[in-house]
C-alpha cells in the first residue's frame, strides 16, 4: 500500500532553515508528481510546493525563493529545504501524492517558527 512518512519538523527561530522529509514506498516514485501541502487547524490545506515526474517545479508564491522541493529516487524520499523561515511558515507539513486514482496524505509534521 502507498505509505508517506513526513520527518524534520520542529521548533526554530525566525530566519532560521528546517529540512523536512518524506519517505514514501508503494508507488513507482519519481513516476508521478508530489507535493508539499501545510495546513493550520481550522483552514484548508495550501499546496506549498510540487515536482512533477520531469524534474519541473512549482511555488507558492508564499514560500519562493525561501523553500527548495528535491527528491532522491534512489531512497524514494522527497524533502523541502525551508530557509529563511517566517512566524507565518508555522503549520503542519504534509507530502501528498495522488496514486491507484486518489490522493494520500502522511501524517504531517509540525513546524514553529518563532518571532
Amino acid at each position: 500500500q502507498v505509505q508517506l512518512v513526513e520527518s524534520g519538523g520542529g521548533l526554530v527561530q525566525s530566519g532560521g532553515s528546517l529540512r523536512l522529509s518524506c519517505a514514501t514506498s508503494g508507488f513507482t516514485f519519481g513516476a508521478l508528481p508530489i507535493s508539499w501541502y501545510r495546513q493550520t487547524p481550522g483552514n484548508e490545506r495550501e499546496l506549498v510546493a510540487d515536482i512533477l515526474f520531469t524534474g519541473h517545479t512549482y511555488y507558492a508564491d508564499s514560500v519562493n525563493g525561501r523553500f527548495t522541493i528535491a527528491r532522491d529516487t534512489a531512497k524514494s524520499t522527497l524533502y523541502l529545504q525551508m530557509n529563511n523561515l517566517k512566524p507565518e511558515d508555522t503549520d503542519v507539513y504534509y507530502c501528498s501524492v495522488i496514486a491507484r486514482g486518489r490522493r494520500f496524505w502522511g501524517q504531517g509534521t509540525q513546524v514553529t517558527v518563532s518571532s
